[in-house]
């Protein structure tokens, strides 16, 4: 039987384990892809949701200045 020598088992090992590391990120990385396209799904919903409720309070040619909350008609 023949036998690889240690060169080249250390090095098909550590490619491997490399390897495999690299995997595992990838798929924690997607995880958190998965989460975060989650989360933005969720605050999307939200603001919009109150883009309903503000259209209802002022109009739908509002416009809201989102640093100061100042409502103005849209110019036309």
């Amino acid at each position: 039987m023949e036998t690889l020598t240690k060169e080249d088992l250390s090095f098909l090992q550590e490619s491997i384990k490399k390897l495999n590391s690299a995997k595992s990120l990838l798929a924690d990385l997607e995880i958190k892809k998965h989460e975060t396209l989650l989360m933005i799904g969720y605050h999307k919903g939200k603001v919009q949701s109150k883009e309903k409720e503000l259209i209802n309070k002022y109009g739908l040619d509002s416009v809201i200045n989102i640093e100061t909350g100042q409502v103005k008609k849209k110019e036309k």
